[in-house]
């Protein structure tokens, strides 16, 4: 998969190279405008190195006839844990967004985002959700048309103040990014805090957080490496945790296109586009982490022994979560077995 991933990236990144050039060539007027809404800045690695390149191809690949119009930073109104009912009440045509930002709506991708469970990188996280998708998620999100599923690299701690050890998360305010992280960050003693990724920097600068759990490849956007100066990662696979992402088009407008539209729709949605999500977040926490440190920033890593404990830790989270799908009907055992396989299937494939 590692040139259909990356033949994903040379032509979109070709395709936003020269979006006006195309255009004139294809001779086409846009016959389709789809509206784009998602929660971070345009020159964030997410938007700028996947969602808009994937707009691109899309708009290449109709030859014009699409054209996909992008509002980053919730211009259209509304606050991030909206998106998704934005997408599905087709007030926008397409949205990214986290399904961990209404917690405890969609609780079969949370297994994805138990602690302990995901991989360290991003590809082997993505591709796994993504297979997973096939046989348990049509019908969590079978409100929406999903374009893919992809989930990020090993989140890590970012801080005012040094994380040398497990013990020195104590009484810290951390910004969580899903229920269960935050429940795995409660286990350990953190007095864990609860918002979109986009309102931590007011946050922090506040003093209402002390840091935040996020991979590197956000730190950027936010500008927390100018706001914090330590970072401690959480070393090997499985990591503490992963978010789960979705870009997700409104139902009723795919159907609404026409056939060969559909089919442009469908070759640049699955496995491929998921896999380049997660290679964007693997690249760029390669490069983040060697800005913060040429920074003088500190990164530091938990020991062996002090993972050991906190997987120890956060093992009733799980097992709290494992009961709560047997409430609903579902075997949050055999789910888990499922994604963990999964992830180690694709980590050997990549």
């Amino acid at each position: 998969m590692k040139i259909a991933r990356r033949h994903f990236l040379s032509l979109a990144g070709a395709a936003v190279a020269s979006p006006a050039v195309a255009r004139v060539a294809w001779g086409q007027t846009p016959q389709v405008t789809l509206k784009m809404h998602h929660f971070l800045p345009p020159v964030a690695n997410g938007p700028a190195k996947f969602l808009t390149p994937w707009a691109r191809k899309v708009e290449q690949d109709s030859g014009g006839r699409i054209k996909i119009d992008i509002f980053p930073s919730m211009q259209l109104g509304g606050a991030p844990p909206q998106l998704y009912d934005q997408v599905r009440d087709g007030v926008v045509d397409l949205v990214w967004t986290l399904p961990g930002y209404t917690a405890g709506r969609f609780p079969i991708i949370e297994t994805f985002e138990l602690p302990f469970v995901a991989s360290k990188t991003a590809v082997p996280n993505s591709r796994a959700v993504q297979e997973f998708s096939e046989t348990y998620l049509k019908q969590e999100f079978g409100e929406v048309r999903v374009i893919c599923y992809w989930a990020h690299d090993g989140g890590l701690f970012h801080a005012t103040k040094p994380m040398k050890i497990l013990d020195d998360l104590k009484g810290l305010k951390l910004r969580f990014p899903t229920r269960l992280a935050g429940e795995g960050l409660k286990a350990v003693g953190v007095n864990a805090i609860g918002m979109p990724v986009p309102q931590v920097p007011e946050a922090l600068a506040q003093r209402v957080l002390d840091g935040a759990v996020v991979p590197w490849e956000v730190v950027p956007a936010l500008k927390l490496h100018e706001l914090v100066k330590f970072h401690t990662e959480v070393p090997g696979s499985p990591t503490f945790y992963s978010a789960t992402f979705i870009l997700a088009m409104n139902k009723a407008k795919y159907e609404s296109l026409p056939a060969d539209l559909k089919k442009v729709i469908d070759a640049n949605s699955g496995l491929t586009p998921s896999a380049a999500a997660g290679l964007v977040w693997d690249e760029q926490a390669k490069i983040v982490s060697d800005m913060v440190a040429k920074r003088g920033n500190t990164i530091s890593q938990f020991s062996s022994a002090d993972v050991d404990q906190f997987r120890k830790a956060t093992q009733p989270v799980r097992d709290a979560w494992i009961k709560q799908m047997k409430e609903r009907g579902q075997d949050g055992g055999k789910l888990i077995e499922t994604a963990q396989a999964l992830i180690a299937k694709h980590a050997k494939s990549t």
